[in-house]
């Protein structure tokens, strides 16, 4: 599990029920996402957010298809169960950016998500850069583009605790979208 800088308690529940906490104290998805990657002795590793948005029991359908070598790379395409468990902006954003990514890659993607399973030695073969909100969208780029069976697999997507700075505003999802721009023009 890798903390860089939560206010919550999930380092510390975590601890408690014996993972090993990772802290990196760089902030983004993309530098918590490479801190653990690395850290992780697992064949298979698994990527979601700790702030309830996404259930953890989950992970197991998740990485089902990888571990079966069904897949290299599996997203969990979010399902809202709640009415407000996924505000409008990020939702729409979200929307197009899967568009996108069919197009340019010919994968059939609904969504990406922040719940995903790989093989840790293959993803470290990929070389990611982004720190930031471009990780994943430069994880399903470059896994496209070396060949990678890529699948989605529906996971509940809930009220997330605490206010996302992406989701949760207008502006924090415009920020994700230039990030996402800046990734896509990087990797053309």
């Amino acid at each position: 599990m890798v903390d860089n800088g939560s206010t919550g308690r999930s380092a510390e529940i975590a601890r408690e029920l014996g993972a090993r906490v990772v802290h990196e104290p760089r902030r983004g998805f993309g530098a918590s996402c490479h801190a653990g990657l690395p850290a992780s002795t697992a064949d298979v590793v698994c990527f979601m957010d700790a702030d309830a948005s996404l259930d953890p029991r989950r992970l197991p359908g998740v990485a089902a298809p990888v571990l079966g070598g069904d897949a290299d790379l599996v997203l969990g395409a979010r399902r809202t169960r709640t009415a407000g468990a996924w505000p409008w902006h990020p939702r729409l954003g979200n929307a197009a950016l899967a568009h996108t990514l069919r197009r340019r890659t010919g994968v059939r993607l609904h969504d990406l998500g922040p719940m995903r399973a790989a093989v840790r030695s293959r993803l470290l073969e990929l070389g990611l850069t982004d720190r930031r909100f471009g990780h994943p969208l430069e994880m399903v780029l470059r896994a496209a583009a070396a060949g990678w069976r890529i699948a989605e697999v529906d996971v509940d997507y809930l009220p997330r605790t605490g206010r996302s700075k992406v989701t949760g505003t207008v502006r924090g999802t415009l920020r994700a979208v230039a990030e996402v721009r800046r990734v896509m023009a990087e990797l053309g």
